[in-house]
């Protein structure tokens, strides 16, 4: 599933809310059910993030090929990764 640019914008609506820390992954989530989410602290995840927010790093993911892995081209994305940040 490849991230449209009006989806990528209600992603950021999402992430950009002050209250984003406490439900944004529950929200995401059922905005975006065909989306693989995995959330974890941003010291887990080396690459550079796709985009910043307040509370979270956002990474998209690629889990199309063999191995899944981060990527930062909508077009390739299969899901997201929100890496919460300290």
């Amino acid at each position: 599933m490849a991230l449209a640019e009006q989806e990528l914008n209600e992603i950021a609506q999402v992430l950009e809310r002050p209250d984003a820390g406490s439900m944004a992954f529950g929200e995401l989530r059922r905005r975006f059910p065909k989306l693989a989410l995995t959330r974890c602290d941003a010291s887990d995840v080396t690459e550079a993030p796709f985009r910043s927010y307040a509370a979270f790093d956002l990474h998209l993911l690629d889990a199309s090929d063999h191995c899944a892995g981060v990527t930062d081209d909508p077009a390739k994305a299969t899901g997201l990764i929100l890496a919460k940040r300290g």
